[in-house]
Formats: C-alpha cells, sequence, structure tokens
C-alpha cells in the first residue's frame, strides 16, 4: 500500500493551499478532498487541469449543490470536464439553502457576539450531521425528496422559534439549489473510503488536499471564533477514511505575512498603513474581500503551534512577493503578557491583554516575482526565510512568490 500526502493550512485559511495543489499535481494520480465546502474558495479540487488525474469529493466535505453547479459550470466553459473523473462520496453531507438562512439567523441573535461565519449555511449543515439528520449525498438517491422536504421543515420551525422567521417565495429560493441536485446526479457516488483505500493498495499516489486553516480548526483554534470541522492533517483520516498509518508526507502551507478573514483573535493584526499595503497586494480579491481581510506580521508562534498539531514534514512560504514594498519586515517570536513573555499559543488568548514581541529586519525592496532560481533571490529577503527556518525548527521546502505556479521554487537541500 502506498502513502497518502497531506496538504494543509497553518493559518486561518487563505494560505494558497489551492496554488500548491496545483503545483504539486502532476506528481499524484488522485487528488482527494477531505474538508471544507462553500466556506472554502471551492469545493471541487484544485489540480483539475491536468486532465490525466482522478478527483474526490470525500466524506469529510459539504456540498452546496448550486455552488457546486456553479463551478462546474466555470470549469467546462473553461474546457475543464469532470464528468468521468470526479467522484463524490455517499457519506458526504449537503448544505441546503435553509441552512443559509438559519446560519444568518443565528448569526443575527447573536449580535454583539457574533462569530463572524462565511454565511454559506456550513455551520448549521455540520450541525445536522452531528444531531443525525443530516442529508447526505447517497440520500439523492433514496426518497430524496421526503427526506428533504423534512430537513426543509425543521430548519423553518427553528427559525420560527428564533423569531427570525419571515415568509419568502419557496420555489426562487429552491429552483436553483435543485437545479444543483440535477448537476451532481451527472457524476459518479461512491463509498469512497472503500474506494480510496483500493486506490493505496493498487499503488496510487494520493494527495489530501484540506480547506480552511489550522487556527479555525474546532478543538484546536480560537475558539469559539473557529469552522464548524478540523482542519488539521488528522482530519484526513476522518474526511476519506483511510488509517493513519499510510499518511506520508504533510505539506504545511503559510503566508509570509498574517491574514484572517471574520471575528477572534490575531495577536499581530495591524491597524495602520502597512494593513493597507498589505490588502493591496493580495490578488484576485473584490474590494469588499479586501476590506474585510485583515492583515498583520507573521506570527511564528502560532506557527510552531500549528506545526506541531500536522505532524508537517514540507514547509510551504507563500505570498513572499507581498512584502516587497516595505522598508523593513517583522516576525513574531513571543507573546507579552503582563510580564510573563509565553512562547506559546495559549487556551483562551484574548489580544488585548498580551502584546506581540517581534524581531525586525531589513526589506527586500525589490520585485522578486519574475525570479526562478534561488541563487537570484535577494540577500535580505533569503535573510528573512533564514530567520524563519530557525524559529520553526525545520527547512522551507518551497517558495511560492507570486500567485502562480510558475512562480514556485522548489528548494534543494544537500543530504
Amino acid at each position: 500500500m502506498t502513502k497518502a500526502d497531506v496538504l494543509i493550512g497553518l493559518q486561518w485559511g487563505d494560505e494558497e493551499k489551492g496554488l500548491l495543489v496545483d503545483y504539486l499535481a502532476s506528481h499524484y494520480d488522485v487528488i482527494a478532498r477531505f474538508n471544507g465546502g462553500p466556506n472554502c474558495s471551492r469545493t471541487i479540487p484544485h489540480g483539475v487541469g491536468h486532465s490525466d488525474k482522478l478527483f474526490i469529493l470525500g466524506n469529510g466535505v459539504c456540498i452546496a449543490p448550486d455552488r457546486f453547479m456553479d463551478e462546474v459550470k466555470q470549469l467546462e466553459a473553461a474546457g475543464v470536464h469532470l464528468r468521468e473523473r470526479l467522484l463524490i462520496s455517499n457519506k458526504a453531507h449537503l448544505v441546503l439553502h435553509s441552512h443559509r438562512l438559519l446560519d444568518a439567523a443565528i448569526e443575527s441573535v447573536r449580535a454583539e457576539n457574533k462569530i463572524g461565519t462565511s454565511g454559506q449555511g456550513v455551520g448549521p449543515s455540520m450541525s445536522d450531521k452531528v444531531n443525525r439528520i443530516g442529508l447526505q449525498v447517497g440520500d439523492i438517491q433514496n426518497n430524496f425528496a421526503e427526506r428533504y422536504a423534512t430537513s426543509k421543515a425543521h430548519h423553518e420551525t427553528t427559525m420560527r422559534t428564533m423569531h427570525y422567521y419571515s415568509p419568502y417565495d419557496i420555489k426562487e429560493v429552491e429552483s436553483k439549489w435543485l437545479e444543483g441536485i440535477e448537476c451532481m446526479k451527472r457524476f459518479r457516488f461512491i463509498d469512497s473510503e472503500r474506494h480510496i483505500n483500493k486506490l493505496l493498495t493498487g499503488g496510487s499516489r494520493i494527495l489530501c488536499e484540506g480547506g480552511r486553516g489550522t487556527m479555525l480548526d474546532i478543538d484546536f483554534g480560537s475558539y469559539p471564533f473557529v469552522t464548524s470541522d478540523h482542519a488539521v492533517s488528522a482530519s484526513a483520516c476522518i474526511g476519506l477514511g483511510i488509517p493513519p498509518t499510510v499518511i506520508g508526507d504533510v505539506y504545511g502551507v503559510m503566508k509570509i505575512y498574517s491574514t484572517r478573514v471574520g471575528f477572534g483573535p490575531m495577536p499581530t493584526e495591524l491597524f495602520d498603513a502597512n494593513a493597507k499595503k498589505m490588502r493591496e497586494k493580495v490578488a484576485g480579491r473584490s474590494a469588499a474581500a479586501q476590506h474585510q481581510l485583515r492583515c498583520g506580521w507573521i506570527d511564528l508562534v502560532a506557527l510552531k503551534y500549528a506545526i506541531m498539531l500536522n505532524g508537517v514534514t514540507k514547509l510551504v512560504l507563500t505570498g513572499c512577493n507581498s512584502l516587497s514594498d516595505f522598508d523593513t519586515v517583522k516576525a513574531c517570536v513571543a507573546y507579552k503578557k503582563g510580564t510573563d513573555f509565553i512562547d506559546y499559543y495559549p487556551f483562551g488568548i484574548v489580544c488585548d491583554e498580551i502584546e506581540p514581541i517581534y524581531v525586525e529586519m531589513q526589506g527586500w525592496k525589490s520585485n522578486i516575482s519574475e525570479i526562478r532560481s534561488e541563487s537570484q533571490l535577494p540577500e535580505a529577503f533569503m535573510d528573512f526565510v533564514r530567520f524563519i527556518e530557525k524559529e520553526l525548527g525545520m527547512p522551507v521546502s518551497y517558495l511560492s512568490l507570486a500567485s502562480d505556479t510558475e512562480h514556485i521554487i522548489e528548494r534543494q537541500f544537500k543530504k
């Protein structure tokens, strides 16, 4: 049986994990998504541009049929056809349109205690899952109309008890969602745990793609400002049905600075011109998304914690050109709370009670996005990379200089 490698984010999401999957896909036969859903950049695995690969949505994924259909249409418009190459787990859970309404209702009731969810309905879908009343993909082919009606009625009843319910045109709301169900029927539904283990036994090379980021994990993130599921490498076993003994390398992806969307602690968050400059460097985001994006210096305390949790064997540093306009750059190496210095990520962290301790270094003040060789990178940049490596206790295996796979440098180390 071959090993399955795992790719995971080490921060609060948006680490450019998909870019690395696109880059690494040529080394694998199968890309299998094991968590996340419409609250991530997309549900369908990355790497779909490789026409000879098989793609699997595992049981740990939440699927919103209408969003899934949108992704399929966008890919087909770009000439990427997945009907024969994308398999969907029977045990993956569905996100209903009423889950989104319930998501908004719950956030509204929280008032000033809002979590800052994505509003995509994933939390309520996961709640249904653990309450054993959720709808799974396999239900689409098994008395679906009745099961769907029961779930929808349950959500409407819940919203009424929250005094949040108002009548709406159900046909208008449902029509696209039900169209998405028909789109999903074009694809093959499988018992993914059996299928994936059979592929491993047959020698297939599998890359397990994770969504979200470690610091949003339901247990190990900054609870309660977290996602509704696990976002660490171990969740690949649960989200795909594979044993821990088959896990090989763990790719840990991190940006050269920190970002977060939504509420919750972020110790190195900036509120000055530096934060604005960082946001402006984020390619491909709308103005609204840039406004919502919280930015700060790289937090090595949180990263050491994430590396420990995930058992990372290969570090990936992304967004490297984003700091090219800065005279100096900083890295957080500890937190100060009162008179104490803390070099670990503590329980119940409250940013107003701690002060990040920084090491400041010279910036490289040059555009490095077009460089293709490590030897050509500015010495100031490599000094910063080496400092990060020293603090984290392991080398950086990949440097992503911009937002395309051509801008990734795979570093070679002497044995």
